[in-house]
């Protein structure tokens, strides 16, 4: 037979149970806008029941219920829609970088504009083609002086600003890189103290959806791949293992570039970075220097009309002209070194000087000029007369004296405007005009910027339809949080109740019986 008291016990361990699902679904409705919360739910089973023993057979009918018990507390959660999340989160966090990067160099580049770089060549080429309408005139030279500085100004700022946009990509790969080390040092600790708790036979599922937020983190800032162990999770980047359990092995610039340049990091935000850095970056600064070097000393072909006189010595397409050579009797079509070598073939009808060349590096120099280093020759900055417009001069007793009115030279630097430079090598030429060349680079970046919006359109889908299929297993619903509540309330209501009438029938047994007649 059972204990007088089993009814008790029976309803104390309902109350208990039926209070741990209260509290757990409060808990859920608490960390319903929580990030990165797994909604909880208690596992109740039926408790053990009791037998009425025999010497040979039970002596009662059947066996007597014990109530109920929960087994564990435990959360929501599936590894697959997991992996699947972190495998298009690093996806997209490459893309959203990319996309970046490449918006901001569409705003450098600031083409097509009225105060782009185009803008300013063209006005560069229109004060030349105005100088030749009156090549004498000293406010003309400094308006082509003044033009040749905007030019570089502009060529310089962009480039400025492309260098600042390189070393800040560079910083934010540190930035990221230490972000991560946060990360990974808080999930060793992490692997440490879930192991703890549960080495005891409890479930720490709070600091489970800690970890799990913080590897979501992590997979965006790089790919990832994460196995769970019984020491914790054992997270490795490819090849390159950063946790396994307590044991924590921090990035370095000097990993993160092996494991870049060796494929391990092949996706997220620092991937991202890199990426835009060496390739969009760089790319876009190595064409602009292309251009500014051809524009100043790039092969392009003119035709030097007759008449003029060539400054003696001046080698073209292999002839050195010399004495009366120098004075051509044909036009000749050569191919010059750039704005600054044909410069260098003109005289200055204002003093009489051999043409100087008008675009220079910092220290003076004319070799290798840069969109950053790009300076105009000191000699024309100071001194706008030294700006050739003249090809021809006269010879007399006193020696040669410059044709005054000629414009032959100012003619040919306008004509450049349409000059077929050689934006290539010499084994792979690529005949184009400079206007042609930048527009061939603007274009190709706003093909690049429109393709990246695209795939990070379709990724941004992606990564919202498994969020999505995720919240829908493990977020908390509060309609169903509600239901639960009112279910639970009843059966805890239900079992205060049962505890209330045993209590009274206990109360007749105990003080009622044996008192007949009294």
């Amino acid at each position: 037979m059972t204990s007088t008291f089993h009814g008790l016990e029976t309803a104390r361990r309902s109350l208990f149970a039926q209070q741990a699902a209260l509290n757990t679904t409060g808990h859920n409705i608490a960390n319903a806008n929580t990030e990165g919360y797994s909604r909880q739910t208690v596992n109740l089973s039926a408790s053990r029941p009791m037998e009425a023993f025999g010497l040979q057979r039970s002596t009662a009918a059947g066996q007597i219920g014990t109530g109920v018990e929960y087994d564990s507390i435990t959360r929501i959660r599936e590894k697959f829609l997991d992996d699947q999340y972190r495998n298009e989160t690093k996806t997209l966090g490459s893309y959203e970088v990319q996309q970046d990067v490449l918006s901001k160099l569409e705003q450098i580049m600031n083409e097509p504009s009225d105060t782009g770089i185009r803008t300013v060549m063209s006005n560069f080429y229109d004060a030349w083609s105005d100088l030749s309408k009156n090549p004498e005139s000293a406010d003309g030279r400094k308006i082509v002086r003044e033009q040749a500085l905007a030019l570089v100004d502009t060529f310089n700022q962009t480039a400025k600003q492309l260098n600042d946009l390189k070393n800040d990509l560079t910083e934010n790969v540190s930035i990221r890189m230490d972000e991560a080390n946060g990360i990974l040092n808080t999930i060793g600790e992490l692997n440490l103290s879930i192991q703890k708790i549960e080495s005891l036979g409890n479930d720490a599922n709070d600091l489970r959806d800690q970890r799990d937020l913080l590897t979501d983190k992590l997979s965006k800032i790089m790919n990832v791949n994460v196995e769970n162990l019984s020491s914790g999770y054992r997270i490795s980047m490819g090849s390159v293992e950063l946790v396994s359990g307590t044991t924590v092995t921090p990035l370095t610039s000097e990993t993160v570039a092996t494991a870049y340049a060796g494929g391990d990091l092949n996706s997220g935000e620092m991937y991202g970075m890199i990426v835009s850095r060496d390739n969009y970056v760089e790319g876009y600064m190595k064409d602009l220097d292309n251009l500014v070097n051809t524009i100043a000393n790039g092969d392009v072909q003119v035709t030097i009309p007759k008449g003029s006189v060539l400054p003696d010595g001046t080698t073209l397409n292999g002839v050195t002209y010399t004495g009366d050579s120098r004075t051509l009797t044909n036009d000749l079509s050569v191919t010059v070194k750039g704005i600054n070598g044909l410069l260098q073939l003109g005289y200055s009808s204002a003093n009489g000087d051999v043409g100087v060349p008008l675009f220079t590096n910092l220290d003076g120099t004319t070799e290798g000029i840069t969109a950053l280093s790009m300076h105009v020759n000191p000699d024309i900055e100071s001194n706008a007369n030294r700006l050739a417009t003249s090809m021809r001069v006269t010879f007399g007793t006193d020696g040669e004296t410059v044709v005054g009115g000629n414009n032959s030279m100012a003619v040919l630097m306008s004509q450049l405007r349409d000059g077929q430079f050689n934006f290539g090598t010499e084994t792979d030429p690529d005949q184009n005009t400079a206007d042609a060349f930048l527009r061939s680079v603007v274009g190709q970046l706003g093909v690049q910027s429109e393709e990246i919006t695209r795939k990070l359109t379709n990724q941004q889908s992606l990564v919202n339809q498994v969020e999505s299929n995720r919240q829908s297993v493990s977020g908390v619903s509060l309609d169903e949080e509600m239901s639960n509540l009112i279910k639970y309330q009843h059966a805890y209501n239900a079992a205060a109740r049962n505890m209330t009438m045993i209590d009274e029938m206990l109360d007749k047994v105990i003080n009622g019986m044996g008192r007949v007649g009294l």
